[in-house]
């Protein structure tokens, strides 16, 4: 029987039977390589009398005491991480050049080094002495961390292996450099096989690892996406950097609660943890004004006050323009259409931009009718009272969806002084402690009572 050869792509996991230099599904370069044919099994004659070990076998009911945690003291970050850093765990973290990773990884080898952990940083982008000099700046001059610079992987690990730190923390896993592989550093091999050694160590060393990952520009990590597969947890760390805010968002935690997130203000003097976001993110709104409305959200475990902005104006081209910045502009084309069509509100000829202010993005569907309250808000020039919050979830019947957490929006809403919070009907509300909840069914309803209109 002829030979059966193929190839797969490491990138996106699309599978051909021929090898080409760009993947036809993602369009990656270089990422086609031969998969290893499978067999049915060793034969009894590749054994010969060799038996493999038993595989020790238990049932779901068996208890097993949780991993002891490490807190390094900064309050975010050990919320993200579940409750702290776990031994010979291995962590990813991305984020856009210059937005703060490397701050803010310096700021938690300090702590967990003042914390009785050994740490050594290793910097494959920064020379030692840069290095020295950001932690000047932050005040970390005095913290019992090792420092090195290097790209070579056989280097490192033969110094982690002499070393035997408990942390090593390394910047960037896209700079590291396997003499074994034949391509370029920050290759998809390269890469790859850097994530795997490095994993591998740390979880035969008991020594936890931080690998410092760049982003592309459509916001994933660069790279194969089985890195993400080989680590117990993806942080990325996001924010406008012209901004002052920065969020620290887990998006795969063997460890802890996924979609938790940790906030962080750039200051002068490095990363400061921000302990109340919700008043943070509405410090600087003042009175009420058309398109200006609050919503009550949940980030992971943690409810959160965020002001959506939206403007409406009559378009000057012929095709008007839809522009969107921290929330998914095919979502707002959604309830776009669900306004023209179930309230018979049109948008044509105008121009729409919705923004959601401090920089953070919102992916939670019950943002929903915050969106639709200030798209009405901008277009029909009528502000909403300053003290109303909201939050529902739209259908594309027009149908208000109830949505979870709703006791925990309204404490943290009452606790920032709202008194009014809007929300579907059935939700299971429990105490509201003093707020007044207005409940509707259906978006034509809400429409016709807050705006006078559909």
């Amino acid at each position: 029987m002829a030979k059966t050869t193929s190839f797969s792509c490491t990138a996106c996991g699309a599978r051909t039977n021929k090898w080409s230099g760009r993947c036809d599904a993602c369009g990656e370069w270089n990422t086609i390589i031969e998969d290893a044919p499978l067999s049915a099994g060793p034969s009894k004659k590749s054994l010969g009398n060799k038996r493999g070990a038993a595989i020790q076998l238990t049932d779901l009911a068996t208890q097993e005491t949780p991993p002891p945690r490490t807190q390094s003291g900064l309050e975010e970050l050990d919320r993200v991480l579940g409750g702290g850093l776990v031994p010979a765990s291995a962590i990813l973290v991305g984020g856009d050049p210059g937005i703060g990773k490397s701050t803010l990884l310096l700021q938690a080898a300090a702590r967990f080094a003042g914390a009785g952990l050994k740490t050594i940083y290793i910097s494959g982008e920064e020379a030692s002495a840069q290095v020295r000099m950001r932690a000047q700046r932050l005040g970390l001059t005095d913290a019992p961390v090792q420092l090195g610079a290097e790209t070579n992987l056989r280097d490192i690990l033969t110094t982690l292996d002499t070393e035997k730190p408990q942390l090593a923390i390394i910047d960037s896993i896209q700079t590291m450099w396997a003499d074994n592989v034949e391509s370029a550093p920050g290759s998809v091999s390269q890469v790859r096989a850097a994530a795997h050694e490095l994993t591998t160590f740390a979880k035969r060393k008991g020594m936890s690892v931080i690998l410092v990952g760049h982003v592309t520009k459509e916001g994933q990590i660069a790279g194969p996406r089985v890195v993400e597969h080989m680590v117990d947890t993806v942080l990325y760390f996001e924010g406008e950097r012209g901004h002052q805010f920065r969020i620290l968002r887990a998006v795969k935690n063997r460890f802890g609660p996924a979609d938790e997130i940790g906030v962080f203000e750039m200051t002068g003097s490095g990363l400061s943890e921000v302990l109340n976001p919700s008043a943070l993110f509405l410090s600087e709104r003042g009175e009420p004004s058309p398109g200006s409305v609050v919503f009550a959200g949940v980030e992971g475990t943690r409810p959160v006050l965020v002001e959506f902005q939206a403007l409406v104006a009559p378009s000057p081209h012929s095709q008007a323009r839809r522009t969107v910045v921290g929330w998914d502009g095919s979502r707002l084309a959604m309830i776009l259409a669900v306004l023209e069509a179930r309230c018979g509100i049109p948008f044509a000829g105008l121009d729409v931009y919705l923004n959601v202010a401090g920089g953070l993005k919102v992916s939670e569907p019950a943002a929903d009718l915050a969106v639709a309250a200030a798209l009405l808000s901008a277009r029909e020039d009528a502000a909403l009272p300053k003290d109303t919050v909201l939050f529902g979830e739209i259908s594309l019947s027009g149908a208000l969806r109830p949505v979870g957490q709703t006791e925990n929006r309204l404490k943290e809403a009452q606790k920032l002084g709202f008194t009014t919070a809007i929300a579907p009907s059935g939700g299971k509300a429990g105490g509201t402690g003093g707020m007044a909840l207005r409940q509707f069914g259906d978006l034509t309803a809400f429409v016709g009572d807050i705006f006078g209109a559909g």
